[in-house]
């Protein structure tokens, strides 16, 4: 029964990760109908602010976890908020009337051009950089199921942001214009919306969004590597599709079914096929997407125009 819970509890760890993660798809997609290709590469990019953050202030000489730990999310997600509006200005915008299939490629190469920069450049950026453990390390324990202090505050965490970013977006000014954004463009300019500016801050907090789920993957695996928003950012965008891309509840839930996916096919495989290991489990989930997609093509949430982000 405890492995179980085991498995469970690690499908909602990562399924809060890859839910923040399409969320930013939904976002981008809902205000300006694009495919923002380079969203994994800024979670990686926020992971690594965060951790050059986390190496400064020890150099300080503070070695508080709690203040270091606030110094790696004030980095990462000052960082990545600023770099996603910059991307939104000076490239996104510029594209917006141009072909789909342009602004698709472009943010596919600036998203080499931020994995290769990390790579070259960042003080032996090609090997995997340990990530600080700054959270508690303790045992909790919930009837036979002992969990790990530190994994179960990264899921409390995931999960108020996730509910802070749907109250900003249903309960708040920005979040109204963002919906009237997404709805109609053309429209919410001429009821006196500031276009520009609520498709900056909008990448800006998908980006963010992207940097807190970049540095919860290195709380939970004390590791990152210049590659970590490759894979994330393909499941991501897997998810956002798989739950209906431009639907913020759909990339919720496909980012949750995505990893019971990878759960159940890390726990399944093995059992089944005695020479399938269960590091084949994201094939599995693949495999499983590939079929849910084929027998719905707009997800699982299928999106409307008046129902946007």
């Amino acid at each position: 029964m405890s492995e179980i819970g085991q498995y469970v509890f690690n499908g909602l760890m990562l399924g809060m990760i890859y839910a923040m993660v399409a969320v930013g798809f939904t976002l981008f997609f809902g205000v300006l109908d694009v495919i923002k290709f380079s969203h994994g590469d800024t979670l990686m990019v926020g992971a690594f602010a965060g951790l050059t953050a986390s190496t400064g202030v020890l150099m300080l000489d503070i070695s508080s976890p709690w203040i270091r730990l606030l110094a790696v999310v004030l980095s990462a997600v000052c960082v990545t908020g600023l770099l996603g509006a910059a991307i939104a200005k000076f490239l996104i915008l510029p594209l917006h009337k141009a072909p789909p299939l342009n602004t698709l490629l472009a943010t596919l190469m600036l998203g080499t051009v931020m994995r290769e920069s990390v790579r070259l450049f960042y003080p032996d950026g090609s090997n995997s950089k340990p990530f600080p453990s700054l959270l508690p390390t303790g045992s909790v324990d919930i009837g036979t199921l002992a969990l790990r202090a530190d994994n179960v505050i990264l899921l409390i965490s995931g999960l108020a942001i996730i509910a802070g970013v749907h109250f900003l977006i249903t309960r708040t000014r920005l979040g109204m214009a963002i919906r009237a954004v997404a709805q109609d463009g053309e429209t919410a300019r001429l009821m006196g919306i500031n276009f520009e500016a609520v498709v900056l801050l909008t990448f800006a907090l998908g980006s963010g969004m992207a940097a807190l789920a970049g540095v919860m993957n290195g709380l939970y695996y004390n590791e990152i590597n210049f590659n970590v928003g490759l894979l994330l950012g393909v499941i991501g965008f897997s998810a956002a599709i798989l739950g209906g891309l431009g639907n913020i509840y759909g990339a919720i839930l496909g980012g949750f079914l995505f990893a019971a996916l990878q759960v159940l096919g890390s726990a399944l495989l093995p059992a089944l096929i005695p020479n399938i290991p269960s590091a084949y489990k994201d094939v599995f989930a693949f495999a499983v997407v590939i079929i849910l997609m084929a027998w719905k093509p707009t997800g699982l949430i299928a999106e409307k125009s008046s129902e946007r982000v």
